[in-house]
């Protein structure tokens, strides 16, 4: 199968060159930082007004698949994330603070939609489930994810940021917003939808926008003098363990309990991915700011372009599996 890098993933990387070599500093820094900070609410108006109310309420029917991917996502994950971060106080020159912060705050993000979506259907596993689950992974992680990590920080130490001011902003940044875009959903809805490219153009365009912004504050803050080369060897290492971690353990589960093979498929992409769409917005309210802004976010930049390849590559052979069983269920009716 032929590997590519798609052109998002240069324009990351782009922005993370850009930013090392022409980091926006002074008055412009704080004009871009504004610009992102509402760029961020209205991303989350534009998903409250996209989202319909039978996504939020769908899927109640097949229960313990969603019971099962919600405890992968946001029990097992930050329970793993807790001892990586643990690391930080052991090998510092591998792990330094912000990065085990970055890899608890990956441990407490919701499911990708898009993607996990997008490779259950290509493995022609259980569609419709991944769409109620990813769908309520982030919904419900735009409440779970600030507070699980607020308890994560608390319980081991890690960060220094204000729980008040995080929880202020939490609200006025990300769930007033989608609050507000909901309500208006009746008139805007039809809009969004006919509008879907354009919306995911700008999903990319803020995503880059918090990726150059933030990693122009670190640069400035010393970033590449304070991350070790063995710190990012062990960052892409550790995302590589994580993955292949929680889609064996979601194998091993979804088997456990006697689920179809398609609804394996969309338990493992559901359940091991983690939404960068998602995290590096709330990471902008939630470490609006902060001097290792640029370590935080590492974890879940290379956890994403991981489980884009990985997942790629999984779905698949997932469809051929799910293809041969479907054709030797056909076979065997026919013989009947």
């Amino acid at each position: 199968m032929k590997l590519r890098v798609d052109t998002f993933t240069m324009l990351l990387l782009g922005a993370i060159v850009l930013a090392s070599f022409l980091p926006v500093t002074g008055q412009a820094a704080k004009a871009l930082g504004t610009i992102g900070t509402l760029a961020v609410a209205l991303l989350f108006f534009f998903h409250g007004a996209a989202l319909s109310r039978q996504q939020i309420i769908a899927g109640a029917t097949h229960w313990r698949l969603h019971i099962l991917i919600t405890s992968l996502t946001f029990v097992f994950f930050p329970l793993v994330a807790l001892p990586i971060n643990g690391l930080s106080s052991v090998v510092p020159d591998w792990m330094p603070k912000d990065l085990g912060l970055g890899f608890l705050y990956l441990g407490v993000l919701p499911s990708a939609v898009s993607s996990s979506i997008a490779y259950t259907a290509l493995a022609k596993g259980n569609v419709p489930a991944a769409i109620c689950s990813a769908a309520a992974s982030n919904v419900f992680g735009m409440m779970l994810t600030p507070f699980l990590l607020l308890l994560l920080v608390s319980t081991s130490g890690a960060g220094d940021f204000s729980v008040a001011e995080a929880l202020r902003d939490i609200v006025l940044q990300l769930l007033l917003p989608f609050a507000v875009g909901h309500a208006l959903r009746p008139w805007l809805g039809g809009i969004l939808s006919r509008n879907e490219s354009f919306m995911a153009r700008y999903d990319k365009a803020v995503i880059w926008l918090i990726v150059y912004s933030a990693f122009s504050h670190s640069v400035v803050s010393g970033l590449w003098q304070k991350l070790p080369v063995q710190a990012i060897t062990l960052t892409i290492v550790l995302c590589f363990v994580l993955l292949a971690f929680f889609m064996l353990v979601a194998r091993l589960m979804v088997r456990k309990l006697g689920f179809s093979l398609e609804d394996e498929a969309a338990v493992v992409f559901c359940g091991s991915k983690k939404s960068l769409a998602s995290g590096l917005p709330m990471a902008k309210v939630l470490f609006s700011g902060h001097p290792g802004f640029g370590m935080i976010v590492l974890p879940i930049m290379c956890y994403n372009q991981i489980q884009v390849i990985v997942g790629a590559i999984l779905a698949e052979r997932y469809r051929v599996k799910i293809e041969q069983a479907s054709a030797a269920a056909h076979t065997t009716e026919d013989s009947r």
